[in-house]
């Protein structure tokens, strides 16, 4: 079954972020473009050059208006621990999700049960609260932040501008299509 328009639930669940921890709940997430970046496991191995590699383009990510919250099922304590250990993860601008009662995972169908851990997923949600693109990739594929970026401008631009569509490889700037009959078998 397709996650595509589910609305996020409720939620609280604890973070660490700016060297706090804070809580974030979905009142947080709503009214704006938010990225749920589900990942395994902190003192993992792909886990910090995919954490990493969406730190470099965080400001990017801002500039689109879109927030990243990266989640795993350890706590809010690993994350900081983690933060203290590693100079890159040291260096993350957005939150670290705590998920140990596995609400998140279960809500955004990624959690492997018989593991307690997270599947790799990435879930791109709009300002309703509802999900408008998402991927899950199995544990040893790590995945690409510019792709996500430009997913997120897609999704916006289908969103500004209902009639248009966006096609393979577009990025913001680049020509879309207008759906019609007089496009079928042409492209």
């Amino acid at each position: 079954m397709s996650l595509i328009n589910k609305e996020i639930e409720d939620f609280s669940v604890q973070a660490f972020h700016n060297d706090s921890f804070t809580t974030v709940t979905r009142s947080d997430v709503a009214g704006k473009w938010s990225v749920f970046f589900f990942y395994p496991a902190d003192f993992t191995f792909v886990c910090p050059t995919e954490l990493e590699d969406l730190n470099g383009l965080y400001d990017e990510f801002q500039k689109a208006g879109c927030e990243i919250y990266s989640v795993s099922t350890d706590t809010h304590f690993v994350h900081k621990a983690w933060h203290d250990a590693s100079e890159n993860i040291g260096s993350l601008r957005y939150p670290m999700l705590a998920d140990p009662t596995h609400a998140l995972s279960r809500m955004f169908e990624v959690l492997i049960e018989d593991q307690g851990i997270a599947e790799r997923g990435t879930f791109i949600v709009n300002p309703e609260g509802r999900i408008v693109a998402y991927e899950v990739n199995q544990g040893a594929i790590g995945r690409n932040a510019v792709e996500l970026l430009r997913k997120v401008q897609a999704c916006q631009f289908v969103a500004k501008h209902g009639d248009e569509v966006c096609p393979a490889k577009w990025v913001p700037g680049a020509s879309t299509l207008h759906p019609g009959i007089d496009l079928v078998g042409k492209l």
